[in-house]
């Protein structure tokens, strides 16, 4: 980060939407000023586009009067029940809000809000870093206004509220996740005050809903390492109710002298390996959900130990149910989360084995699309401290992975589908819907998978026509 002068402040700010900004402003008689994340990512260095400035006065009248003066540039939205407004100007979002003073009653996250000044809208920021402003107004441009010392924890790389955290995170449950996101995104460290009163107000999350829950999360899972952010939730206690699943997964038994992994930070790091491999949100999600069915299917075993089996089916089971309440998308993209967290050891029982052609062909006749989605969340998941067996298994993933590629470029969706249906063998053998033609159908098909018959109708039809007499369908 940088620290700037009021001067190389205004210097930064030397922008037309500024200073018409700037010019309204005075024109009307108020103090404006350009406050939170815009002016957090200047010292942070870091590009921002949306612009949020908070007049001492009418936001409404300031935005309406810059709409007046950049003309049919800009589009001009009004919410008057919120007090706020928003100019789209080029590619640039400016929000525009009175400042204010905030009341909160205890059941609620809706503040009863009134008329206040900038000292009373910095004291209802949530954290220092945010609640720095950047003075518009021409006789002060550039001049920064820092009562909580917010550049200090920038340098510091601190995250803190501006007063008692207790009343920051009451008054507002969501502050804590944001909390979190912010330490998790910028790599900060939480005071520990701040700390120790998340931890409190824990139960207090329990008034947010999930689609606001949802968003948070979704920015943390969106971070390079987001295990940071997993972690501090579940330290706090905010964890525990949002994803019991996923903390259900920290226990290690041992009996015999034989334990299993911790499969809590076990999926942790497999959410970390698969961010360095993709930003595809979903994915991301298939990672943290991928072992969620183990502690409903934990067995002893004296002749093989510690099992987990069917941990995937159940895992998928319970993924619509934790999508439901945290309000994720009950679409395809939860489909694909289910599929992948459903298939995810079948990739790594082919790499453990000898790695054959109608075991690959099956895996991708199964996975089909999500085929390369889904091998990378295999390779993700490869976790051993030993490391000949991690080798093993990176080397015979390779080797899936040159086979699925030569499918490909064979046109596989033509070579796994049996080029006579379901309907054809109806036709052939006079039959309804039903068992026979399912059996039918399956025994071609796994002809195909195991690479046993050419996909031609010739020797298709002669398998089928002795399948169907051994099976009495006709003479």
């Amino acid at each position: 980060m940088r620290i700037y002068t009021d001067e190389e402040l205004a210097q930064l700010l030397d922008k037309e939407i500024f200073h018409l900004i700037s010019q309204v402003a005075d024109e009307l008689g108020v103090e404006c000023y350009v406050v939170g994340g815009y002016v957090r990512d200047i010292f942070l260095e870091r590009p921002s586009n949306d612009i949020d400035v908070v007049v001492v006065g009418s936001g409404i009248q300031v935005a309406s009067a810059l709409k007046q003066r950049l003309g049919k540039k800009a589009h001009l939205s009004v919410f008057r029940n919120f007090g706020t407004a928003q100019v789209k100007f080029r590619d640039t979002e400016v929000e525009f809000v009175g400042a204010r003073k905030e009341s909160y009653s205890h059941d609620s996250r809706k503040p009863m809000v009134e008329d206040g000044t900038l000292e009373d809208d910095q004291n209802r920021r949530d954290f220092t870093i945010n609640a720095m402003a950047i003075c518009l107004n021409a006789d002060r441009f550039g001049e920064l206004v820092d009562p909580f010392y917010g550049i200090e924890d920038l340098e510091d790389g601190i995250i803190r509220t501006p007063l008692d955290p207790d009343i920051t995170f009451s008054d507002d449950p969501l502050r804590m996740l944001r909390c979190i996101r912010f330490a998790t995104q910028l790599r900060f460290l939480i005071d520990e005050e701040t700390f120790d009163a998340l931890e409190r107000n824990a139960e207090r999350i329990k008034i947010v809903s999930g689609e606001r829950i949802k968003d948070e999360l979704n920015k943390i899972m969106m971070t390079p390492t987001p295990s940071r952010g997993f972690v501090d939730l579940y330290r706090c206690g905010l964890l525990q109710i949002i994803l019991p699943e996923l903390t259900a997964l920290d226990i290690v038994e041992t009996k015999d002298g034989r334990a299993h992994k911790n499969n809590f930070y076990h999926t942790l790091e497999v959410l970390d390996n698969i961010c360095k491999k993709t930003d595809n949100l979903w994915l991301r999600w298939a990672a943290l959900m991928h072992d969620i069915g183990k502690p409903r299917c934990k067995r002893w075993d004296a002749s093989t130990g510690w099992t987990f089996h069917n941990h995937n089916f159940i895992g998928a089971k319970m993924v619509p149910q934790v999508f439901r309440r945290l309000s994720l998308p009950l679409d395809m993209k939860m489909k694909y989360v289910q599929k992948l967290v459903d298939m995810h050891m079948r990739p790594i029982v082919i790499a453990d084995e000898v790695v054959t052609d109608s075991a690959v062909r099956r895996l991708m006749n199964d996975a089909g699309d999500d085929i390369d989605d889904l091998i990378t969340l295999c390779e993700a998941d490869i976790t051993s401290k030993n490391e000949g067996r991690k080798k093993m298994f990176l080397e015979n993933f390779r080797m899936v992975r040159e086979k699925l590629t030569d499918l490909k470029e064979k046109d596989y969706k033509r070579l796994l589908q049996p080029v006579i249906d379901g309907n054809e063998i109806m036709e052939m053998f006079n039959l309804k819907p039903s068992r026979e033609v399912g059996e039918l159908k399956k025994y071609l098909k796994d002809a195909v998978l195991d690479n046993r018959v050419e996909n031609e109708r010739e020797p298709l039809m002669k398998m089928l026509v002795e399948k169907a007499r051994k099976m009495g369908v006709i003479n």
